[in-house]
């Protein structure tokens, strides 16, 4: 037993065929036998914060759903947890690469592209700080750290944390490609100021629009955000 229980579930997006997901059971899991998460600085409290399913990702998902595929065009969703837009977008034909910190992402991903029946994607090991060496991960999957630049990045509920703007807007400036566009959903978390200003000294315009939803059957009312930063031709 691998220590925690999960549930599956399907989540209907719009404009692509219904996602299988593999998530933990709720926010009580937790599993570090061999202590990779807290090397990596995740508490037992944030630990199953990844394995969860969050309005904010689905709100991401559907953009992306929506989005004009760009022939050539390399995308990547930092902070991804379990990766619902990663997936939508591959399923689509992007060139879309997954990342996150923690140890039980990779594993969660790949399960979930089992579940639906798609090939294998691009993951890598995403630290906003600086990047893990290998052995901080021992005993999980070392995917190796993020080496090239992306035309797109996106990003669902990452500013949760008052410091994590300043991080963020860090790790995009080593991964953004000259002409690049950024999206974040943010559910109001009243952390975006920090952000903006390391977006805006990294040469990103701000578009900031509503993303208020009312509840459906299938989804509960969101309220939030959409940020879409863009910088040279993107």
């Amino acid at each position: 037993m691998p220590g925690y229980q999960t549930k599956q579930e399907s989540i209907a997006i719009t404009g692509v065929a219904d996602l299988h997901m593999r998530s933990l059971l709720n926010r009580q899991q937790f599993s570090d036998p061999l202590g990779a998460a807290e090397r990596l600085g995740i508490s037992s409290a944030s630990w199953p914060i990844f394995g969860l399913l969050w309005p904010s990702g689905l709100q991401l998902a559907l953009r992306i759903a929506a989005r004009v595929l760009r022939p050539g065009e390399q995308v990547l969703e930092m902070g991804c947890g379990l990766a619902l837009a990663s997936l939508v977008g591959h399923r689509r034909g992007m060139a879309i690469t997954a990342s996150d910190k923690h140890p039980l992402a990779a594993l969660f991903l790949a399960h979930n592209l089992r579940l639906n029946g798609l090939p294998a994607m691009n993951y890598r090991h995403g630290e906003w700080a600086l990047s893990a060496a290998p052995q901080a991960l021992e005993g999980a999957r070392w995917t190796g750290g993020l080496q090239r630049r992306y035309d797109l990045l996106i990003g669902s509920d990452l500013l949760y944390e008052r410091d994590a703007g300043v991080m963020l807007a860090a790790f995009i400036g080593r991964h953004a490609a000259p002409a690049a566009e950024v999206w974040i959903t943010d559910p109001n978390r009243g952390n975006r100021p920090a952000f903006h200003r390391g977006m805006a000294a990294l040469g990103f315009a701000l578009v900031e629009s509503r993303l208020d939803t009312p509840a459906t059957a299938q989804a509960a009312a969101y309220k939030g955000r959409m940020l879409t930063y863009t910088r040279g031709a993107a």
